[in-house]
C-alpha cells in the first residue's frame, strides 16, 4: 500500500466527526511506540517547552553517568534519542538548550573518546548543529547561546 500525502490525509481527518478521529489517534498510538510518544508530548509537554527541555537535559545526565571513556554505541544511542526527541518538538531555542547541554556534559565529564574517530565526529555534528540552529533564533538570543558555545 502506498502512502497517502499529508494534504490528502488532511482532508480526510476533517471529515471525520470527534469520536471517530480519536478513535484514529488510539489506533495509531497503539501501532507504533514513536507515535505514542509524539502524542504524549503534543498532549501533555508542548505547552510548558522550557519544562519538556529541562527533562530532556536530566535524561542526557542520565545516559552519561559515566566516567572516562565512552562508547561510541552508547553515544549514537544518546545522539538518535536526542535528534528524535527534539524533532517532536521543533522548537530551535529548545534545540538549541538541549544540544548545548549534552556537549557541556561530555566536556564537563571529560570523557575521551579513546582516539575513535567516529565518536569525534559525533560530537562535532553536535557542534554545526548548533551553529546551524542559532542562526534561526532571534538576534539576542544568538547572543546568549554564542556565549554557552563559546566554552566548547
Amino acid at each position: 500500500m502506498k502512502a497517502a500525502t499529508i494534504s490528502q490525509l488532511k482532508k480526510e481527518l476533517a471529515k471525520l466527526d470527534e469520536d471517530e478521529l480519536l478513535d484514529v489517534c488510539v489506533r495509531m498510538a497503539k501501532f507504533k511506540v514513536e507515535s505514542k510518544e509524539l502524542l504524549t508530548y503534543l498532549l501533555m509537554k508542548a505547552d510548558d517547552e522550557p519544562a519538556y527541555a529541562d527533562e530532556l537535559c536530566d535524561e542526557i545526565d542520565e545516559h552519561l553517568c559515566v566516567s572516562g571513556k565512552i562508547h561510541k554505541k552508547t553515544l549514537r544511542k544518546i545522539v538518535r534519542w536526542m535528534d528524535k526527541s527534539l524533532r517532536f518538538s521543533g522548537d530551535k531555542e529548545t534545540e538549541l538548550q538541549v544540544r548545548i547541554h549534552f556537549c557541556q556534559r561530555i566536556k564537563e565529564k571529560r570523557i575521551s573518546f579513546g582516539g575513535c574517530r567516529v565518536s569525534q565526529n559525533m560530537y562535532a555534528t553536535q557542534l554545526k548543529k548548533i551553529d546551524k540552529a542559532i542562526e534561526k533564533v532571534h538576534p539576542d538570543l544568538q547572543f546568549d547561546f554564542n556565549r554557552q558555545l563559546s566554552g566548547l
